[in-house]
């Protein structure tokens, strides 16, 4: 079992190190494109962070893990906003800007319950796919069209996400860095979920299980880094915004372009139990952020009790 904890582990750190040199190159690029700084944050970088996910996901489906494939999902936006905002409401309050109200979580909510609604036939196939990345294109050019009235906030977004102003020296450097990126990114995934099916099996445990914890929350630790970076510097609105962002991409791009490449079969267990939680998290938020527009250091230990619980669900039983 310690071997395959290594490879799990290896795998983990192969696939965040693959996803800091996929951004890095394609942020450059974007900004050798003349794409301003701010756009860039919103859609390389936001799309960059999710490409762990993304190859997890279709490594486990490619390979006979739909479990795992779902799980990372589910799993993973759970953690953003039950254990990720949890920690960082406990840092420090979280202020809620009216559009995350208005338009961000109303969209997370809505791609949740239309996720729900499509896996009651236990798959997700290639045109519920195509729907998923229409849907994605659809609100990343709303969220472009937006920012430009929102300079100041997005400004300070870029500088939380370390996204520079100016690309490389030199272009070659910048498609090393794309090719190392996608090389680790695609080796990384593969190791991570070798050693999550081997663990599971070792453990004597369903893959549900270990992508519903382990797998998870190692695909959430760029999220929780970002969100701490930014409670750190007062900036928590930011931190907000990606973490609802995250639970988007996470549902719209990665159950998406997995299931353009290879439908998606959906255990009864993870819709009857693992996406009620999930909606159960994404609902929650909602009066926490429309009272006092903040979420408080109170509501963030009644978040992370209902992370800590929902995680004692699913292993308690077992």
């Amino acid at each position: 079992m310690i071997v395959n904890i290594g490879i799990l582990l290896g795998g983990l750190i192969v696939l965040i190190a693959g996803g800091e040199f996929l951004v890095r190159g394609s942020v450059s690029i974007a900004l050798r494109l003349k794409i301003s700084p701010l756009v860039v944050g919103l859609t390389v970088v936001a799309f960059g962070t999710s490409a762990p996910e993304l190859f997890i996901s279709v490594q486990s489906a490619l390979s006979g893990s739909p479990d795992i494939a779902m799980g990372n999902v589910i799993g993973s936006n759970i953690c953003n906003l039950a254990l990720v905002l949890g920690v960082t409401a406990f840092i420090t309050p979280v202020p809620v800007q009216k559009d995350i109200i208005r338009i961000d979580w109303p969209v997370a909510m809505g791609s949740s319950l239309l996720m729900f609604a499509l896996v009651q036939g236990n798959l997700i196939s290639f045109w519920e796919g195509i729907l998923f990345v229409t849907l994605l294109i659809g609100y990343t050019f709303f969220t472009i069209l937006k920012s430009r009235k929102e300079t100041k906030n997005l400004q300070a977004q870029a500088e939380v996400l370390d996204v520079p102003s100016q690309p490389t020296a030199s272009v070659w450097r910048d498609i090393l860095l794309l090719v190392i990126g996608i090389a680790g990114l695609t080796l990384g995934s593969s190791w991570f979920v070798f050693g999550a099916k081997e663990l599971a099996i070792a453990l004597g445990v369903s893959e549900r299980v270990v992508g519903i914890t382990v797998v998870a929350l190692g695909t959430s630790l760029p999220e929780l880094a970002t969100a701490i970076v930014a409670a750190m510097r007062k900036e928590t609105d930011i931190a907000m915004g990606n973490l609802i962002g995250s639970n988007i991409f996470n549902i719209l791009s990665i159950l998406g372009f997995t299931s353009i490449i290879a439908s998606i079969q959906v255990n009864d267990v993870i819709i009857r139990s693992d996406m009620i939680w999930m909606l159960l998290v994404t609902f929650m938020i909602f009066p926490m952020m429309i009272t006092r527009r903040k979420i408080s250091k109170v509501e963030g230990v009644i978040l992370l009790a209902f992370y800590l619980y929902y995680i004692y669900s699913v292993i308690g039983p077992v």
